[in-house]
């Protein structure tokens, strides 16, 4: 087994006032030349939103672009013809493909946004760009690995176009779980939302992140209550 450590503090941070963004991998006009990526995964960002502000209409293509809201809604619209809110406890994807272009924004008068937003490269490139929305079992994810996103159009959750998984658990204190790795070609990257826990005897605080590899299996240990997602994608790829 192969691992690197990603402390909360070692990530690049941007405030621009509407939005206090901590990035877990080169982005903007922050770069580390040790931090470009994980695999296939290209941007893991830490965002918070101020109340009423967003990101204009902007451009993607060729990315996967998974949202997960943290705290607060995320108003959406795009060049597909979509305009919805997405709310905590839902996820959002969207292949870019061959081009889309998107607002986002926090909608409410007076409470922050707080998400998620990952990059992950495709496997297939300028395909007709796609979107999906769906709301999480949070029942489902509770001392377990909920799956929300895979390869696989009939799978649980939703899928894109990657042999990549995202899957997230709530774990209680002085509770062990695993997560089984779906191929060997793939590592997993593990980003602690909320809690403590221990992973190959590193210990992880909020925020923390583990990038694991060159294994099966990983055990998971939670010191606290704790909630962490899991990000396994291809190590190689084109």
């Amino acid at each position: 087994m192969k691992t690197i450590f990603h402390a909360s503090n070692s990530r690049g941070a941007a405030n621009h006032g509407w939005l206090n963004a901590k990035h877990s991998f080169s982005f903007a006009s922050w770069y580390n030349p040790d931090k470009t990526n994980f695999g296939a995964l290209r941007v893991l960002n830490d965002d918070i939103v101020s109340a009423g502000a967003g990101f204009g209409t902007h451009p993607h293509d060729n990315m996967e672009i998974i949202t997960i809201p943290l705290a607060g809604s995320i108003a959406h619209k795009d060049s597909m013809g979509n305009s919805s809110i997405i709310k905590t406890g839902e996820i959002q994807v969207m292949s870019a493909g061959t081009g889309i272009q998107h607002s986002e924004f926090n909608p409410s008068k007076d409470e922050e946004l707080r998400l998620f937003q990952i990059w992950i490269f495709p496997n297939k490139r300028n395909v007709v760009p796609r979107y999906d929305q769906f709301e999480m079992n949070v029942q489902a994810m509770k001392n377990n690995f909920l799956q929300l996103v895979s390869p696989n159009k009939e799978d649980e959750g939703t899928w894109i176009h990657q042999n990549a998984w995202i899957k997230i658990a709530e774990v209680d204190s002085n509770v062990e779980i695993s997560y089984s790795l779906n191929s060997k070609e793939n590592g997993v990257y593990f980003m602690l939302i909320d809690g403590e826990v221990t992973i190959n005897n590193q210990l992880l605080k909020q925020k923390d992140a583990l990038g694991v590899w060159d294994t099966d299996k990983v055990i998971l240990k939670a010191n606290s209550q704790s909630k962490i997602l899991a990000i396994e994608i291809p190590m190689d790829f084109d």
